[in-house]
């Protein structure tokens, strides 16, 4: 009997200590993982509240970037051609080498077909190709070229995916918005960039000792290949045609950025007309074959005058020899335009069209004399 009551004794020990343990157990759980660790629900304890309700859609909204750039890209950008240029094979010590291939960009200015381009991106080719920006492929003629302003006009036959519309460069301002459409080392075809008009007016030596005048410059980028693509305002027109870059300055051995230029659109309306209608464009002649004098060159031969031409010999039935020039006379003006390093004498010469006057100031020995001269083409 003994025996019965201390075995009941021993199992409500057990049962107690067990009821006791779990009890403190809960609690200490519960005080470890309340809300005081990291603001979390106590564990066991999670609610209704603690779940977001799931009702709640994700809407994925399309954002209308139509833009006035992306509008005039979309314009005239059709109308932007790559040009693809054969040049002539080469001779060498080991045999015949082809010429291989130049690049450069265009656009279609009319609806018979007429390409403005720089007469740099075609005046080595013997063959021309234009590719359109639908991809098709189109030979091409030469209608006619001007070195003086690097354009020229091509000639493509069939149908036309787009024209491009020329604008009024002459309502430029500087910081006015633009954009580049061409076709960068001839491989990303009808790329686009944008910038700003940094300045206009800029002129810069071509290296053929002249000039080139009225430039736009603006910070677009603009690569090798992009030669001849349009320049284009917001509203879809050409108001420009890329012509150059300067990448740095050999004066100061100094690496630039953002050095574009561009032949206005006014120009370039000017002489396309003229090359259209005449295949060259009207400069006027005088009849002179002449060396550039600057100062350096008046020094050395202790000339008269430091800035003008020295006439080297002259065609006696020119308009020089009309006027009553002679060789070893030295021009110093040409009508209002002083000869000198703002006014080389092409530039001075072809502010001029044949058939006008004008009076020419010449440095004859010590003598200063005025000459009237009437220009031919």
């Amino acid at each position: 009997m003994k025996r019965f009551w201390f075995i009941l004794f021993v199992v409500l020990v057990a049962f107690v200590a067990g009821l006791t343990g779990g009890y403190l157990g809960g609690m200490a759980v519960s005080r470890q993982a309340g809300p005081g660790a990291g603001g979390l629900p106590a564990a066991g304890f999670v609610t209704q509240a603690s779940v977001p309700p799931s009702d709640e859609t994700i809407t994925l909204r399309t954002v209308n970037i139509d833009t006035a750039i992306t509008q005039a890209v979309e314009k005239t950008g059709p109308a932007v051609v790559t040009i693809v240029g054969q040049l002539p094979d080469q001779m060498t010590f080991f045999g015949r080498v082809s010429g291989g291939t130049s690049s450069g960009s265009g656009v279609i200015i009319s609806e018979s077909g007429y390409v403005i381009t720089n007469n740099h991106v075609i005046e080595d080719a013997e063959s021309l190709t234009v590719i359109l920006a639908n991809g098709d492929e189109r030979p091409a003629r030469v209608v006619g070229t001007d070195p003086f302003s690097d354009l020229a006009v091509l000639k493509v036959d069939g149908e036309l995916p787009a024209v491009a519309e020329l604008g009024n460069s002459d309502a430029l301002k500087p910081g006015e918005t633009v954009i580049a459409i061409g076709s960068p080392l001839g491989d990303f075809k009808n790329t686009v960039t944008t910038g700003v008009i940094s300045a206009t007016g800029r002129s810069l030596d071509s290296g053929n000792g002249y000039l080139l005048e009225n430039l736009l410059q603006t910070d677009a980028a603009i690569n090798q290949g992009n030669s001849g693509g349009p320049l284009v305002n917001l509203a879809g027109q050409v108001v420009g045609i890329n012509t150059l870059i300067v990448r740095d300055s050999q004066a100061s051995n100094t690496v630039v950025e953002g050095l574009g230029f561009a032949v206005p659109s006014t120009s370039v309306r000017a002489v396309a007309d003229q090359l259209i209608a005449n295949g060259s464009v009207a400069r006027p002649y005088m009849g002179i074959r002449y060396q550039t004098i600057d100062p350096a060159v008046a020094r050395r031969y202790n000339l008269p005058v430091e800035w003008g031409v020295y006439i080297a010999s002259i065609d006696p039935q020119g308009p020089a020899a009309q006027a009553g020039l002679q060789t070893g006379d030295i021009i110093t003006q040409i009508g209002e335009f002083p000869l000198d390093e703002n006014h080389p004498y092409l530039n001075a010469l072809f502010h001029y069209a044949p058939g006008d006057t004008v009076t020419l100031k010449v440095a004859r020995g010590a003598e200063l004399l005025d000459f009237t001269l009437t220009f031919t083409s």
